[in-house]
Parts: structure tokens; C-alpha cells; sequence
């Protein structure tokens, strides 16, 4: 009864002269007043506490070891997505504490004790530039691919149960630094578990295993890089991705004479436009002789960070920051081990269920392409439309910084979706998967959906 009393005092405020809403009945029905109708989304009166994205960034993905970033430190990586104009604008009081969450992931574990001293460097530089360097937490994320994901959710909930006001959700990968090592030691028990040892399966042979188990055929997964190729192509030359990517000064030394080069990297460097079946036809198999996983229909090794600056509502307001998306519902979901790469069919329904929505309401969808096999099988378990997925391509033709694609999944999606305006409000993705709405900083109900029917009373007192 109590949310059915404030609706009727928010549409009162509709019918005052001096309200600041739009009067026009088309406007009125997809209001904050549509929130008892099912066809709306619901929304509440009040949503300054709303965790909405004002701004997120990425460095451009280069191939490790060979591309622009071969000889970048990790922490010479992320440091530029972090003081980027938009960020570097929210100047916080002293005492007034942000978190900063990092999904960094080398292989199969977070950062090692040797390399702790690339986060001091990082959180003085950090501290220096944005906040008071004594009042700043850091906490690293591991949940592997899905790490920079993680990193966005957990300030999102940390904002969501006010702990705090704003935090970074970042990733970083670098490659080139930190190689895939299989686990040197294990308990021996693990061989009394299937499921156990198959946690320490290679990930190609999980890609294998997703191929031969549901069907995915070696054509499938060469027309899907084919299309992630032309796709990010597209992007790419369009100048699609300027708008997310932050470019990065640093040196790339000549391999032969040591000398060093300064460089300014601002394009992604895997993209191959000319990929084609032929092509791809002729490649080997990697990790079954006669299996359909190849390099050319796999995730490229990258280097490359990213980072997602959340806030509540009424801060982003208070400030006058853009309201770049809202954060709306995340959902991690465990699958067999052995066919790891399912994940996005297992979290993006639940996640999707969780913020009120079904998959047709759903306009975009960014999921990680690790193996062409994993991304095709999710796609049709999923039923998905071709033409909603990974619009500008994925990880098969941009790369896949691991601890990074998460948070440059995100940024990916929100800035498509600002791009494509009204028509374009919802998107999620990725195994852990997340849901976001468009947001808009003119007008806070620009982006809800004209409802073409309305009964103005509320469920709460049907």
C-alpha cells in the first residue's frame, strides 16, 4: 500500500504546472507511473540510488609479444584508462572512501607476490591523480575471464548496499609479462574427482570438448571469426571504437638493436580484415588432431586494461556527469568444468531473469568469443539473433586481455548502445553475466519505452 500511496503522489506531481516532467500523455504513460504496468520496466519514484555508469574506457588490445604493448609494464597499461579526461573530473573529499576493483588475472591465478609492487606504483599514481592516496582500498578479482566483470559487479553491489558512493571496476592483462603456466603443483586427491581434474583442463580442450559434446562443426567456427573479423573491420575503420579507447604513449624497442621507439598505440592490432574460409580451411588443429579448435577460430593472446567509473545517481547528478548506462543485475553461474566455455548460456538467462526482463528484451549482447566453439553453442542454446550479438565483433578478431574483457565488454556495449539511442535500451553478456540499461544525461525517463497499454493502478493494490 505504501508503494501504491507514493506512485499516486508521483503523478500528482505530473499534473503541477511547475513539474519539471513532460506533460504530453504519450510521455505520462512511459513514466515513472508506469511502474504498475507489466510492459513497463519498473522503476521507483526515487532512483538517485540507482548504480548507474558515467564513464568506461579501454587501452586498444595488441597482440602479446609482437604488438604495441610487447614492452609496456602492466601497470604503464592500466594507469591511462585511469586518468582519462572523464574519470580524472570526479574529485572526491577527503574521508569520503572509493573502491577500487581490479580484475587482473595472469593465467590461472592473480597477481604473484613478486609483482606486488606494480600495484603500489599503480595506487600512488592512482592516489596522486584522483583521489587522497590514504583513503583509497584496492582489492584484486579473480573469476578468471570473467574477472573484469566481477571487478564492475562487486562495486556495483558495494555501492547498491551503501558502502559507497562511487568505485572503478578495472581490468588489466598483460600477456606479453605473465604467460598461461599450468598448475605446478596439486593435491593428488584431485585424481579421485572427475570433475576435479577437469578444472585443470587446458582451455582449448574444453574448446574441444564443447565442439564434439553439442555438435559444433569446424565450418561454424570458421564463419563466426570470419564474421568477428569483418565485424570489429567495420568497427574499426568507422571509428567506432575511438569513443571507448584511451590512447597510450609508451616505447616498443626493436628486437634486434634494443632501441627503443616512442609509440603512441590507439587502434586495436589483431583485427585481420581479410580473414576468410579459405584461409581459415587451411589451419592446423591445436589441441586435438582431429579436432576443429585452430588459431585462427580462437581468442588471440593480448595485452590491453580497461576500466568502468560507477556512482550512484544522485552523485552523477550532483556533478553534472553523463549517465552513460545503469547498472541493473549480475548473476554468475557454474557449469561443468570440462565444457567451461558454456558459461554465458548457464548466467545471461538468470542474470536477464534477475532484472525483470526476458531475452527478447534484450537489444545487445556482448559475449566473449574465447573459442568460436563455446560462442556458437551459446548463441543457438540461447536462440539468439546474429545480428544483436557482438555487433562489433569480439574477442576472436580484438583479442582477449583475460582479466581485461570483462570491463572492455562493458565499455563495448554501453558506448553501441548510446550510439543507437532509443531504439536501444537494453544489453548483457559474457559467463558471469550482467545487465545494463541505457542511461541519458538530458532527460532521466528519456530512455523508457512508450507502453501501449497502461492501467495507472498499481499492482500493490490490485
Amino acid at each position: 500500500m505504501e508503494k501504491a500511496l507514493n506512485r499516486q503522489r508521483v503523478l500528482l506531481q505530473h499534473l503541477q504546472p511547475t513539474s519539471s516532467f513532460p506533460s504530453s500523455s504519450a510521455a505520462l504513460s512511459a513514466s515513472i507511473c508506469a511502474a504498475g504496468d507489466s510492459a513497463a520496466y519498473h522503476r521507483t519514484a526515487a532512483f538517485g540510488d540507482d548504480v548507474v555508469i558515467v564513464a568506461a574506457y579501454r587501452t586498444a588490445i595488441c597482440k602479446s609479444k609482437r604488438g604495441g604493448f610487447k614492452d609496456t609494464l602492466p601497470d604503464d597499461l592500466l594507469a591511462p584508462v585511469l586518468k582519462c579526461d572523464q574519470v580524472s573530473r570526479v574529485r572526491l573529499p577527503r574521508g569520503l572512501f572509493a573502491p577500487i576493483r581490479m580484475g587482473v588475472q595472469t593465467g590461472c591465478s592473480v597477481l604473484q607476490p613478486e609483482k606486488a609492487w606494480s600495484f603500489w606504483r599503480f595506487h600512488l599514481a592512482l592516489g596522486l591523480n584522483l583521489f587522497h592516496p590514504d583513503t583509497v582500498p584496492i582489492r584484486t578479482v579473480n573469476r578468471q575471464c570473467s574477472s573484469g566483470l566481477q571487478a564492475v559487479a562487486d562495486v556495483a553491489a558495494f555501492i547498491k548496499a551503501g558502502f559507497y558512493d562511487i568505485g572503478i571496476g578495472a581490468g588489466l592483462e598483460c600477456m606479453s609479462v605473465d604467460q598461461i603456466d599450468r598448475v605446478q603443483k596439486v593435491n593428488p586427491k584431485v585424481e579421485i574427482f572427475a570433475q576435479a581434474r577437469d578444472c585443470l583442463l587446458p582451455m582449448g580442450v574444453t574448446s574441444e570438448n564443447v565442439a564434439q559434446r553439442f555438435g559444433v562443426t569446424r565450418q561454424e567456427q570458421d564463419h563466426a571469426a570470419v564474421e568477428s573479423h569483418r565485424r570489429a573491420a567495420a568497427a574499426s575503420v568507422s571509428g567506432k571504437f575511438k569513443d571507448e579507447i584511451i590512447p597510450v604513449s609508451t616505447k616498443v624497442v626493436d628486437p634486434k638493436t634494443g632501441i627503443e621507439k616512442p609509440v603512441t598505440i590507439s587502434v586495436d592490432d589483431g583485427i585481420r580484415p581479410n580473414t576468410n574460409m579459405t584461409d581459415l580451411a587451411k589451419l592446423k588443429t591445436v589441441f586435438k588432431k582431429d579436432g576443429t579448435t585452430t588459431a585462427g577460430n580462437a581468442s588471440q593472446v593480448s595485452d590491453g586494461a580497461g576500466a568502468v567509473l560507477l556512482m550512484k545517481r544522485s552523485l552523477a547528478v550532483q556533478k553534472g556527469l553523463p549517465i552513460l548506462g545503469v547498472f541493473r543485475s549480475f548473476a554468475a553461474v557454474g557449469v561443468d568444468p570440462a565444457v567451461m566455455g558454456i558459461g554465458p548460456a548457464a548466467a545471461i538467462p538468470v542474470a536477464v531473469k534477475s532484472a525483470g526482463l526476458e531475452l527478447d528484451d534484450v537489444d545487445l549482447f556482448e559475449i566473449n568469443e574465447a573459442f568460436a566453439s563455446q560462442y556458437v553453442y551459446c548463441c543457438k542454446k540461447l536462440g539468439l539473433d546474429p545480428e544483436k550479438v557482438n555487433v562489433n565483433g569480439g574477442a576472436i578478431a580484438l583479442g582477449h586481455p583475460l582479466g581485461a574483457t570483462g570491463a572492455r565488454c562493458v565499455g563495448t556495449l554501453l558506448h553501441e548502445m548510446k550510439r543507437r539511442g532509443k531504439d536501444c535500451r537494453f544489453g548483457s553478456g559474457m559467463g558471469a553475466a550482467a545487465v545494463f540499461e541505457r542511461g541519458d544525461c538530458v532527460d532521466e525517463l528519456c530512455n523508457a519505452r512508450t507502453v501501449q497499454k497502461n492501467n495507472l493502478l498499481s499492482k500493490d493494490v490490485q
